[in-house]
């Protein structure tokens, strides 16, 4: 090998060692500007996102000229300044525009009011369990994770109140543990307490629906629910209900 040649090699070597990426490939959804060039799992939420809203647009992670071209849509459609570029405060734009939207289709087809996630969505497994989708957020995936931990013991009146490992839980109290595991409860709540708990609305990903006699949670798309236990006694249901006369209440940023 000539002296040139491993001069040029060696030049290469440094340089691949040294880049660094102009774009986090899990970022956080609205914690950073989007704009052509930056890819990333915030990217693959916006695009998605963009579609719920109605802007056609594929969700690749990939921020390439259709998505700019998507984005400048949704900008003039918001009476927003047009350049295709999306700070965070836009972002969050974005992703209201994609639940509203959602919210307006459920109404005109699910009288039951149910809300259909704009992101992933939970299945439950043969053994009852609920899989919470890779997208989730952590706090999301906690409380799905406590849910399971309680999901087919006994229907208990009282249960779950006078300590948080009981032999059974009310639906109060599998709410209040559920919603535990990611630290958005303190305490035991009764269903009477959860309809002012939290903000009014539906969530993205969890939304507690609450009246005087009964409280149930979605979460990622599955409601975990005491009422009309399956046939394998698990609180997780893909079944819808309905929501009238009750509380609608969400927690903030979820």
């Amino acid at each position: 090998m000539t002296a040139r040649v491993r001069l040029g090699a060696l030049a290469i070597t440094a340089a691949a060692a040294t880049a660094v990426p102009t774009a986090a490939i899990a970022a956080e959804y609205g914690s950073r500007t989007m704009r052509e060039g930056t890819s990333g799992t915030d990217v693959k939420r916006l695009q998605r996102y963009l579609t719920r809203a109605g802007f056609q647009t594929t969700a690749d992670g990939a921020f390439g000229p259709r998505t700019a071209r998507s984005v400048r849509r949704f900008e003039r459609a918001d009476g927003r300044r047009v350049n295709g570029v999306v700070p965070p405060r836009d972002a969050r734009a974005i992703r209201t525009a994609a639940i509203e939207t959602a919210d307006q289709e459920t109404e005109a087809t699910e009288p039951t009011g149910t809300e259909p996630t704009a992101t992933g969505r939970a299945t439950i497994d043969e053994n009852g369990l609920a899989v919470a989708p890779a997208d989730a957020p952590a706090a999301v995936k906690q409380v799905i994770a406590a849910g399971n931990e309680i999901a087919t013991k006994p229907y208990k009146y009282g249960g779950g109140h006078g300590d948080w490992n009981d032999s059974g839980y009310d639906c109060s109290g599998s709410v209040s543990y559920a919603l535990r595991g990611a630290g958005l409860v303190r305490r035991p709540m009764t269903s009477g307490d959860f309809t002012s708990w939290g903000r009014a609305g539906r969530g993205e990903w969890i939304t507690v629906y609450a009246h005087g006699g009964h409280v149930y949670v979605k979460v990622a798309g599955l409601r975990f629910d005491t009422s009309g236990l399956r046939e394998d006694g698990t609180r997780w249901h893909e079944t819808k209900r309905t929501t009238d006369g009750y509380v609608v209440r969400h927690p903030s940023g979820l």
